[in-house]
């Protein structure tokens, strides 16, 4: 028999960030819980609101199974001394399974007798068990806690005030400090009263009546719904922002949707300005025309229904307004100045405390950019406008809007650049220098962009290897991996070939003495450097579902370039499942296994004095023909399909090893030039194929 157990924390109001894991939290919490004892179910659904975590187990078993199995114990001669006397392990063992050694009986197994019982226990019922879901509550882990209680030790991510706890229509006594569960919830709280429960199935509609939409995803559609409504009425557009329309469903129980407006003389401020302040600070959607162009309304959500919702609407425009005023007063009072009087400051401005100023961070930078510039063949038209972007890209952050909006970095510097009058290529690499803000994020679209954001990354990871400020496990402050990460992208992005091992001593070298950061002076801290971006492209291939093999192969090589390391991947990959794939692995790996075993002699050329055999020749002109450093990747594999049957006639033909020395040297010089080849695209002894 089953039932549907529902289990409620009643709590007060929650950040609308720690909700929706929470609930997750509750449930796999408890589906682990319920595994361990033994009690099937078929699953389990979570509601949740500001107020309230809630899980409803469905089809819960009443009972545990009922035991009935015969354990094995020690072999008699263990079990027992000479004297026919009960050892500690025979003890030991009977006590484990809760019985005593007169149970105990013994079976010949295979010629050895051994100890034996036979354990007969009845399940445990659901509802004795479920009293445990006290100790589920207190195991939650929350980035944020409070602490209440008698003794001030209980942490929460706020104050409980209330539990339900119904296995059906009976209430499952739980206990936390002196909160009792039972069949009384609460409905809105302002809109609703207290509800009693007669069965746990009651649940959502119950609360329904008392103006809470416990369902989350319901509550969204709601919002959505609503929102829809209202921009087709007025024919707006609206961006439903995912974030956003997450926060506010989990602000509200009761969602009523409503529009507000502004006056419009703000919309002289840059859209991004009105937006932040809209969105991050009041959680209110942005209103576009039917031509995609900002108006002077917004969108919101009311935790409650639309009774005196002229005054909601009225307190959250005057809301708006002291923000738009402050933000109007911020702008008014940067445009007064032109951007050298922001540059100048950045002298007083901190990088870190171990690294030096703002002003010497974007001298470096300056120097890394162009030494970049040379290596990717940029025009010189891209340089000037990276060295005036270098110059000054970083002005905003002693600005007074920046000063109040700090996600708005780069893009004000973006606009201010603008109205001094900076070309478009430099004002967009300012913004473009912090892309990626996240590890997914939208890359610089321009090579004046991706050249800055490069180079400002490059210099940061450096600065902070020098000072010894290295990420360690999970702890990495400073976000230097997902800088690295940003390199990896932003460099494939641009199809730019770097070999990141190669350039790292001649940037430190360039930089070292332009600024009194510590640089990484020796090998070793090098190669850390250089290794730590590597492991970013491994990164990169996981994140894009490359095979664990493929990763593996192109990783296992020296290889040092993003570019071609990714290349090689790629091409592995379009072609693992090929039917020459597998013959074509096969010969190159038994060319790299007998070089492992051979001893190489000095000769680094092949002497085609020396061939005795066609096959010989055959080999020798297919890797001539492979020996283009301008090759594509893909090519050199195809490179190799067309070599694989001479390959193949070449073991058959000749004997690798030959007695005669000279002969057995040139023909493993003419190996290694085959696995230098195919090292390009990794170890490719690491493929699994079958």
């Amino acid at each position: 028999m089953t039932k549907d157990y529902l289990f409620e924390v009643g709590i007060e109001e929650m950040p609308a960030h720690v909700v929706s894991k929470s609930v997750k939290q509750l449930a796999d919490k408890t589906k682990k819980f319920l595994k361990e004892n033994g009690l099937s179910f078929t699953d389990i659904k979570t509601f949740s609101t500001p107020r309230r975590l809630t899980i409803l187990v469905k089809d819960l078993a009443e009972q545990q199974e009922n035991i009935d199995e015969v354990k094995k114990g020690p072999a008699k001669k263990i079990a027992q001394d000479s004297d026919g006397n009960w050892t500690k392990a025979a003890q030991g063992f009977a006590r484990g399974q809760g019985m005593t050694t007169d149970d105990i009986y013994f079976e010949e197994l295979k010629g050895t007798e051994y100890a034996y019982v036979h354990v007969q226990k009845e399940g445990k019922k659901a509802s004795n068990i479920l009293m445990g879901m006290s100790d589920i509550v207190k195991s939650m882990t929350f980035p944020t806690k409070m602490r209440w209680g008698a003794s001030g030790d209980f942490e929460f991510v706020r104050p409980i005030h209330w539990m339900v706890s119904l296995f059906g229509s009976e209430v499952v006594p739980v206990k936390l400090l002196d909160i009792e569960a039972g069949r009384k919830t609460q409905g809105h709280r302002f809109l609703g009263d207290s509800v009693v429960l007669a069965n746990s199935s009651d649940y959502e509609e119950a609360l329904k009546s008392q103006y809470v939409i416990a369902n989350a995803a319901e509550r969204k559609e709601m919002i959505v719904r609503q929102i829809e409504e209202l921009a087709a009425h007025h024919n707006w557009k609206v961006k439903l922002d995912k974030s956003l329309l997450e926060e506010v469903t989990n602000l509200v129980e009761y969602p009523t949707v409503f529009a507000g407006s502004f006056d419009e003389k703000y919309l002289n401020i840059p859209d991004e300005v009105l937006i932040t302040s809209m969105k991050d600070n009041q959680r209110y959607f942005e209103v576009y025309d039917e031509n995609g162009k900002l108006i002077n309304y917004f969108i919101s959500v009311r935790n409650g229904n639309s009774e005196y919702l002229d005054n909601v609407i009225s307190g959250n425009e005057k809301v708006l307004v002291a923000r738009l005023d402050d933000a109007q007063f911020f702008y008014d009072e940067d445009k007064k100045y032109p951007l050298s009087h922001f540059v100048d400051k950045l002298a007083n401005v901190s990088f870190h405390d171990k690294i030096g100023s703002m002003s010497e961070h974007m001298t470096r930078v300056k120097e890394i950019g162009n030494y970049l510039a040379k290596q990717f063949n940029l025009s010189d038209e891209v340089v000037k406008d990276f060295n005036r972007a270098a110059d000054i890209y970083k002005f905003d952050l002693v600005s007074s809007m920046v000063g109040e909006f700090a996600e708005l970095q780069g893009i004000m510097g973006t606009h201010y650049a603008k109205l001094a009058g900076e070309n478009e290529a430099v004002a967009n690499a300012i913004k473009e220098s912090y892309m990626p803000i996240s590890a997914e994020g939208e890359l610089p679209t321009s090579e004046v962009g991706a050249l800055l954001s490069i180079a400002e990354k490059l210099d940061t990871i450096i600065a902070f290897f020098g000072a010894g400020m290295i990420p360690t496990s999970s702890n990495d402050p400073y976000a230097l991996r997902r800088s690295a990460y940003g390199i990896v992208r932003i460099l494939l992005n641009e199809d730019w070939s770097l070999s990141i091992k190669k350039v790292l001593p001649e940037i430190i070298t360039l930089i070292a003495g332009k600024t009194p950061a510590k640089l990484p002076k020796s090998d070793e801290q090098e190669s850390e450097i250089a290794d730590f971006i590597r492991d970013r492209v491994k990164q990169f291939l996981q994140s894009n579902d490359y095979k664990y093999d493929v990763v593996d192969a192109v990783l296992a090589s020296s290889q040092q370039d993003p570019m071609q390391i990714v290349a090689a991947a790629k091409t592995l990959q379009k072609h693992h499942d090929d039917d020459d794939f597998k013959p074509v692995v096969e010969s190159l790996t038994r060319i790299t296994n007998i070089l492992k075993k051979a001893e190489l002699g000095n000769d680094s050329e092949v002497n085609a004095d020396l061939f005795t055999s066609d096959s010989e020749k055959e080999l020798f002109a297919g890797v001539e023909n492979l020996q283009n450093d301008d090759l594509a990747i893909d090519e050199l594999y195809q490179g190799f399909v067309d070599l694989q049957p001479v390959i193949n006639d070449y073991f058959e033909s000749n004997m690798i090893l030959d007695k005669d020395e000279k002969v057995k040297n040139n023909r493993l010089t003419q190996l290694q030039k085959v696995n230098d080849l195919a090292s390009r695209m990794g170890d490719l002894s690491k493929l699994v194929i079958k």
